[in-house]
């Protein structure tokens, strides 16, 4: 049976029970509207620790959109349904209230890694999910904490903000799950029209044609093929394509100079917003 809290001194107590227990400590923080792609990142903390903690918190401080934060689906208890099974030991559902009783003004310093990308076109974002995850993780304490790949940039966030704070915490990175037609799984996804869902997945064949054919290009090439292919679709409007060092998240001009690099896209079809990306080596 799973654990349902709403305070942290309720979550903290059945967290720090099985801490002096001995046992390890899973960590998969999520704001709901759960599928696929989260429950996969629960099964791996399931097997890979002794009990595991979800979180359902749609962090208002990280949207800088308030029609995207109004339009969110919420449905706590369509989400828990969808975890027994996974291993998921307690779920901790915060209100901001409870997760911020005083304004939280932290301002990080992550370099350029916030500053581009989803950075560049959602001011103040990253500065909002580092503070909900650094508050999670005080409060959960996790011995792992799984995210996704999808939100690449986010991801090399979160190891920046662990590296900075030293936050005992190790982060596992976890592959993009996608649908069988290669749409990344996201709670985005559910506002779709029919039309527009059946249109989506042009973004991940774009991706997986350049993975193929990018050692063809400069850079710059490979990111003008991605637009060009996605916008050939009317339905979408390409915000961005970037193609940065895995690391650094920072543009090049040669595939020498960095030795990984992604491809990520950030693309509106009609009012709904759609990120994905591809690791080309």
């Amino acid at each position: 049976m799973i654990n349902l809290t709403h305070t942290i001194t309720e979550t903290q107590t059945a967290i720090q029970k099985q801490i002096s227990e001995g046992k390890t400590i899973g960590f998969v923080p999520t704001m709901g509207a759960l599928h696929e792609g989260h429950l996969t990142l629960i099964r791996r903390a399931a097997l890979e620790n002794d009990f595991v903690v979800v979180s359902i918190f749609v962090n208002p401080i990280q949207f800088n959109n308030p029609e995207d934060l109004a339009k969110y689906p919420r449905n706590l208890n369509a989400d828990i349904q969808q975890l027994e099974g996974t291993g998921c030991n307690l779920v901790f559902a915060p209100t901001a209230d409870e997760m911020y009783p005083e304004p939280d003004l932290t301002e990080f310093d992550f370099g350029q890694l916030d500053k581009v990308m989803e950075g560049k076109f959602r001011p103040g974002h990253f500065n909002g999910v580092a503070i909900a995850v650094k508050r999670l993780f005080e409060i959960v304490t996790p011995t792992k904490a799984y995210f996704g790949e999808k939100d690449f940039q986010q991801l090399a966030i979160i190891n920046k903000m662990v590296s900075l704070l030293q936050i005992p915490v190790e982060i596992v990175p976890c592959p993009i799950v996608r649908e069988t037609d290669g749409l990344a799984m996201s709670s985005r996804n559910a506002r779709l029209t029919p039309e527009q869902r059946a249109e989506a997945p042009v973004i991940f064949k774009a991706l997986s044609s350049v993975k193929e054919n990018y050692s063809w290009f400069i850079p710059d090439g490979v990111k003008q093929l991605v637009t060009g292919e996605i916008q050939e679709n009317h339905y979408f409007r390409v915000e961005y394509v970037s193609i940065v060092d895995t690391e650094t998240l920072l543009p090049f001009e040669d595939w020498q100079d960095v030795e990984h690099a992604v491809v990520c896209v950030a693309a509106f079809i009609g009012k709904v917003r759609l990120i994905d990306n591809i690791v080309l080596y």
